[in-house]
């Protein structure tokens, strides 16, 4: 009983101790927080699998290098659970400072997994920030909510993304393009073997999987709900049956999948796909700007819309660089790295400002900006459909992987 006493009391204690290095961060003292930011190393979680994501955050790096004196490491990543892990692991160990991970790229599950274990940085943070005035709530409300999930300050956007396809005009005629998942069918039955898509849990797999789902549930508002076991076979039914029916005329007869988007973007330029798809709706013109698609490739989306979310990077509220990662989360925000960030040549990820929320001289950039000759306008990109409450995206990884991964 007395180390059971013991256990709690520590418990409670470290808990004080977090809540207490939480409540005397003043996010509002940017002056303060800039002078406790120099010397630091922010530890920067995220996706490594990308070679031009990677040269953006080195520019990041150096831009923080030389602007406060902050030095910002890459931690690549394969899988951002790797990182949660840690900071579960630090917090199970009681470590409620000096913690690994400082910054995280993060969405979805990840970030919901995180909230709910009070994992993160303290709330409102985000929205604290000298920059977050620029940012577009108003017109993308995904910037406030994570796959439904409300963020409530405890993540910062910095980049918005949107399911697009791609083709090769040299070879597939415009006019039979498809404008749905029920015409992508149609369109695979007329012309096998030309269409496919990663397997899950593939990120881009498996959002094709929640656009079909989208299409065809009975109430697309289920989705935005947990997943309930009660009737999730029910209301997947038609995602599978629509799978059954394209696998039969997929690449390799659905006998296997492309390994990832780099994947299937090489299918592309060798002739293997006539349609892929992507989650930025740059990709194609920065992979013909590098030489790796041909310059006939160009972009399309469905008319009642496709796939569309924010991405963020979160602070774990064990943090040992916490001003310093507030530094970085504030800059990614800022019309300069915005900028670059959509620039084609060094990422052509969508920003997540609002034009007329920036001075004059930015929104000139922004509007002056080559996106690239098969980048859609933002005009052009249609609807977006919300993204799913987290819980659907590994319920239905399961499930495909328990009918499909076989082969069979």
């Amino acid at each position: 009983m007395r180390s059971i006493t013991k256990f709690l009391a520590a418990t409670l204690v470290a808990g004080l101790t977090a809540a207490a290095q939480a409540s005397d961060l003043d996010v509002s003292d940017w002056t303060k927080i800039e002078k406790a930011a120099a010397d630091q190393t922010v530890y920067f979680n995220a996706w490594g699998g990308s070679e031009n994501i990677n040269a953006y955050l080195e520019w990041v790096g150096g831009e923080m290098q030389r602007r406060y004196n902050v030095k910002v490491t890459q931690v690549k990543l394969d899988d951002t659970a790797s990182a949660v892990s840690k900071v579960v692991a630090e917090k199970a160990a009681g470590k409620n400072e000096g913690g690994s991970v400082d910054l995280i790229w993060i969405n979805g599950e990840n970030f919901a997994s995180m909230k709910r274990q009070g994992l993160l940085l303290t709330p409102g943070w985000a929205s604290s920030l000298p920059n977050w005035n620029y940012v577009d709530v108003e017109n993308q409300p995904t910037t406030l909510t994570d796959f439904t999930e409300a963020t409530d300050g405890l993540e910062s956007p910095w980049g918005g993304a949107k399911m697009v396809f791609f083709y090769d005009g040299a070879r597939t005629d415009k006019a039979g393009l498809p404008d749905n998942a029920a015409q992508l069918l149609e369109w695979a039955k007329r012309n096998p073997g030309r269409f496919s898509y990663p397997a899950p849990p593939d990120f881009i797999g498996s959002s094709f999987l929640k656009q079909v789902l989208s299409e065809v549930i009975d109430d697309r508002a289920k989705l935005l709900e947990p997943v309930a076991e009660v009737n999730f076979e029910r209301n997947v039914e038609p995602l599978f049956a629509y799978l059954d029916e394209l696998h039969k005329v997929a690449w390799r007869s659905g006998k296997a999948f492309p390994l990832n988007y780099p994947d299937m973007k090489q299918k592309l330029g060798d002739g293997e796909l006539d349609i892929i798809f992507a989650f930025n709706p740059a990709e194609a013109s920065s992979a013909i700007a590098a030489g790796e698609l041909p310059d006939t490739v160009r972009s399309f989306t469905f008319s009642s819309g496709t796939l569309g979310n924010t991405h963020f990077v979160a602070i774990p509220y064990n943090a040992n660089a916490r001003e310093g990662a507030l530094l970085v989360a504030n800059f990614l925000i800022s019309p300069e790295a915005q900028l670059r960030k959509q620039n084609p040549q060094y990422w052509g990820d969508p920003t997540v400002l609002s034009m007329t929320k920036l001075p004059d001289a930015d929104r000139g950039a922004f509007q002056a900006l080559d996106l690239g000759v098969a980048t859609l306008t933002p005009d052009k990109l249609g609807p977006v459909i919300s993204e799913p409450h987290a819980s659907w995206m590994e319920r239905i990884e399961t499930e495909w992987r328990r009918r499909y991964a076989s082969g069979n």
